[in-house]
């Protein structure tokens, strides 16, 4: 009897590890699962042959002893890589030649507007200058105005209407400053030096617009004497400083390079 009952633990105590074995089946195939998943998400052509090599050895049965490894078609994987790197160097050579365009584009305006205030240039009363931010064209005060003064004077249409056929007709955005020196100025017109700049600027822009400018490409802006770029110690400086800057907007800007068009 006691044999009996120890015949029976012993089948028992089998009969209760048996589960191991159904639980490393699937431990196995769980880990076969993850070999084939990390396999196909890193799919080149070289890993999908013995990827597909294996599958078929894994699965074959005599009648299927000459089964080949699947060939990759025109929607593969690779195929479609090398499809959008094409797509990508194409729309990178045309965004490049677009921007080399634009730049040339603002070059010759600037040259333009260069050519037709050339006498002024040479006597120092214009300067233009050109930088990845656009074309700045700075005109003396004198040149347009008389002291005090937001009129634009007789003989200083020409200069401005030279600017204008230059730039109307384009699509850059323009900004016209006006900018003092520091001598206060307190007339019933002008209270001070914010109101001469505003007005001045406006001026420019109200010529613009009667010789073609469209009016929605324009800003007037009035800084007064707070930006000036000589010293106001000495008459050279306050004149030089008493400006207006015709800024044509570039429509890509990139990082400041100034890029001077003409030595002084």
């Amino acid at each position: 009897m006691l044999k009996k009952r120890k015949q029976e633990n012993e089948e028992h105590a089998d009969n209760h590890e048996r589960w191991l074995v159904s639980y490393a089946d699937f431990i196995t195939l769980l880990f076969a699962f993850f070999i084939v998943m990390y396999a196909v998400s890193s799919v080149n052509e070289g890993k999908y042959r013995v990827l597909s090599s294996s599958l078929v050895s894994a699965f074959k049965n005599d009648n299927s002893s000459n089964l080949a490894p699947p060939q990759a078609t025109d929607f593969s994987p690779i195929s479609i890589q090398q499809s959008n790197q094409t797509d990508s160097i194409k729309l990178i050579d045309n965004l490049s030649s677009q921007k080399t365009k634009k730049q040339e584009k603002m070059k010759s305006m600037a040259k333009n507007i260069l050519h037709a205030l050339e006498p002024l240039v040479k006597d120092g009363q214009v300067r233009v200058t050109q930088s990845s931010l656009g074309i700045t064209v700075e005109i003396n005060a004198s040149v347009l105005f008389s002291p005090g003064q937001a009129k634009l004077a007789d003989n200083s249409s020409l200069t401005l209407q030279a600017v204008a056929h230059v730039i109307k007709g384009h699509e850059h955005e323009i900004h016209v400053e006006g900018h003092t020196d520091n001598l206060p100025i307190q007339t019933e017109n002008f209270p001070s030096n914010w109101e001469l700049s505003s007005a001045r600027a406006s001026s420019v822009i109200r010529l613009f617009t009667e010789n073609g400018v469209e009016a929605h490409r324009l800003t007037a802006l009035g800084y007064g004497e707070n930006r000036p770029i000589e010293t106001n110690e000495t008459p050279e400086g306050r004149k030089r400083n008493r400006r207006v800057t015709v800024m044509i907007m570039s429509t890509d800007p990139d990082k400041v390079t100034e890029i001077p068009i003409v030595e002084y």
